[in-house]
């Protein structure tokens, strides 16, 4: 993986370096200012080159531009000392305008690189290496509302994380956003889209790969493994929880999430299709509600019906990688935001699954009626006249439960803490939190790893206690 400082790569941060250089060069002691303008320029020079080579993000185009106007203003002297001539300096009053300029440019750059990086994925910290696979399936007994076509079933794209044998360290890993580069940037481009963010804002998990290799052998032994099925966030995609779903398959889980399509922001078929999400709100909050009921039915139904598959996937009734390594009998729904309604709906619905986890997911479903599985539900730090309606109602729903529910609420969170957002997106507390970048997907795991030992592996000791680290517990 790419060794980075403040989200800049050595090669950045030696182009950073260089540009302060020649900015700062004109103001040194005469003695020092030629040596530093050559050693400034030179190492300018090899670093664009590594960055071309490299791929330069456009975070760096800034500091690149004011060091090669600093580099522009410089050489007229630099070259009248070379013919031995008398150098001619602009007047400190005259040139300070121009190198603030140069810095400012400098800096805005940096600044960006900070805000926006390169996603670099924690490395899992369980026994196993991690594989990932991504199937395709239709289900032929439920047409696609979504379209006006009566000869068109519902398809669901799944990606698969699991336990897998230790590979070569220079193995290809995984991209994280799509199979290919170019997936890649179309989802980001569609995510983008759909969140109204100019598209570069997403350059870099595009740009991103994960701690996953594809298609890597399944790890030996022959266990079989319990199964965590995940739906992502409203309009959100598959990959959202890349580094939360690594860190479970390393501890011996397969984790299964859901692209659902018109519903997610872009998902590609393997005919090469390519739909965007449907979803939009209308501004009215009745209508919106009712619309946010309707596609969490929908992504429970999805839910179910790749807990199906994922049987007979088990059974080798469907090819695949992980015949007869799937223990279907222990097996959580799970989800973020309207992922985490969703998974709630199908564990009411659906007996099949034997726990839940709640990702801050307001709940949607309208038949609230009693259920048995446990449930874990995080929750953000909601603070006082902050959706007064979400913790109440989220309460009422987890005393339906027949066994233990836990509401975890994770001081200094944001909604977006509990996914990838903190990774790559600007570190701000309304956005990601205050937990800073590793953090919350940190935490996020603990817990979650913590409640699926207990219930799908029967290591109940000191639940509670193990909770309870990671924030203020309330046990319904």
């Amino acid at each position: 993986m790419n060794v980075t400082v403040f989200g800049l790569s050595l090669a950045e941060l030696l182009t950073l370096a260089a540009a302060v250089v020649l900015v700062l060069a004109r103001w040194l002691p005469p003695g020092a200012r030629r040596p530093s303008t050559l050693a400034g320029a030179a190492a300018l020079a090899v670093s664009a080159i590594a960055l071309a080579v490299l791929g330069i993000r456009w975070q760096l185009l800034p500091v690149l531009a004011g060091g090669a106007i600093a580099l522009a203003f410089a050489a007229p002297s630099m070259l009248r000392w070379r013919a031995g001539r008398p150098a001619r300096r602009a007047r400190w009053w005259m040139a300070l305008p121009g190198s603030a300029a140069c810095l400012a440019l400098i800096l805005a750059g940096a600044a960006a690189a900070w805000a926006l990086p390169l996603p670099v994925f924690p490395k899992p910290s369980g026994a196993y290496a991690v594989g990932t696979t991504i199937m395709q399936w239709t289900d032929p007994d439920r047409p696609e509302i979504a379209t006006s076509r009566t000869d068109d079933k519902r398809t669901v794209v799944v990606q698969l994380w699991y336990p897998a044998q230790g590979g070569p360290p220079a193995a290809q890993r995984a991209w994280y956003l799509g199979r290919t580069a170019q997936e890649a940037q179309r989802v980001a481009r569609g995510e983008a889209d759909y969140l109204g963010l100019p598209r570069f804002i997403l350059d870099e998990p595009a740009r991103a790969r994960t701690r996953s290799v594809p298609d890597a052998p399944v790890a030996g032994g022959g266990d079989r493994f319990p199964v965590v099925l995940f739906s992502p966030g409203l309009g959100g995609v598959r990959t959202q929880n890349t580094a939360w779903a690594e860190e479970l398959a390393s501890r011996g889980y397969v984790v299964a999430a859901l692209d659902h399509p018109y519903d997610s922001a872009v998902v590609t078929l393997t005919d090469g299709r390519t739909i965007r999400t449907q979803v939009a709100a209308t501004g009215d909050q009745a209508e919106d509600d009712r619309r946010a009921a309707g596609w969490t039915a929908v992504r429970a139904a999805d839910l179910s019906f790749v807990l199906t598959q994922l049987g007979r996937l088990d059974r080798d009734e469907i090819p695949g990688l992980l015949t007869g390594r799937l223990d279907t009998r222990r097996t959580a729904a799970t989800g973020h935001s309207l992922g985490g309604a969703a998974a709630l709906q199908a564990a009411r619905q659906d007996p099949r699954f034997a726990a839940v986890i709640d990702l801050d997911g307001f709940p949607r479903d309208p038949a609230t009626r009693p259920f048995r599985q446990p449930v874990l539900a995080l929750t953000h730090d909601v603070k006082p006249g902050e959706e007064p309606d979400y913790i109440p109602r989220l309460t009422r729903v987890l005393q339906l439960s027949t066994a233990t529910g836990y509401r975890l609420t994770v001081p200094g969170a944001a909604h977006l803490t509990f996914t990838d957002a903190p990774l790559f997106l600007p570190p701000l507390p309304a956005l990601i939190g205050s937990l800073g970048r590793t953090a919350g997907p940190r935490i996020t795991a603990a817990a979650t790893v913590a409640f699926l030992d207990a219930t799908l592996r029967g290591r109940s000791g000191g639940l509670t206690a193990a909770l309870s680290r990671y924030g203020h517990l309330t046990v319904l």
